[in-house]
């Protein structure tokens, strides 16, 4: 088998399938967790934009990450900024193998936004993102959006049979 960095899966016959964004999700929320923060991936936002990883810090720090999987996806994309007002740290996580050079372009803030590379078992941070702390009514919004999620999710895992919206 052919070395790797840590977490990142090596290229043979197991793992020759594409990475999707599940797959990078996973990576992420296992750095994440590594760094005792938890994660919650699909997060609607009021307004209905939905974030791909939302991550709780165990001193209150919101992470969002948002997945790109393809360059046409990532060159498509014009609602990313809208996150910027739900974190205190925004990162881009792209699967391992994609070009990550594409994300120093001016236009991927990367001055401002971190970047993690991840695949189905791990994830590296390759740039880390700059800290906007949020203000203390926006961060109380967000924290007790991110519970109520989680809140939900773990309701609906345990009782198949509860109606209603998928999210709060």
């Amino acid at each position: 088998m052919a070395t790797r960095s840590p977490g990142i899966e090596s290229e043979d016959a197991s793992s020759s399938a594409p990475l999707i964004a599940a797959d990078v999700a996973r990576g992420v929320g296992r750095l994440f967790w590594h760094r005792r923060f938890v994660c919650l991936t699909e997060v609607c936002l009021p307004g209905g934009r939905r974030v791909d990883v939302m991550a709780l810090g165990p001193d209150g720090t919101l992470c969002v990450v948002e997945i790109k999987v393809s360059v046409a996806d990532l060159r498509g994309d014009r609602k990313w900024p809208d996150y910027l007002e739900w974190c205190d740290q925004f990162y881009w996580g792209i699967p391992a193998g994609f070009n990550a050079d594409l994300l120093s372009e001016e236009c991927f803030s990367p001055g401002h936004c971190g970047l993690i590379v991840a695949d189905r078992f791990g994830a590296e941070m390759l740039r880390p993102a700059a800290t906007d702390k949020l203000n203390a009514a926006r961060r109380k919004r967000a924290v007790a959006l991110f519970a109520r999620v989680a809140a939900a999710r773990v309701m609906r895992a345990g009782d198949e049979f509860l109606e209603g919206s998928s999210e709060l």
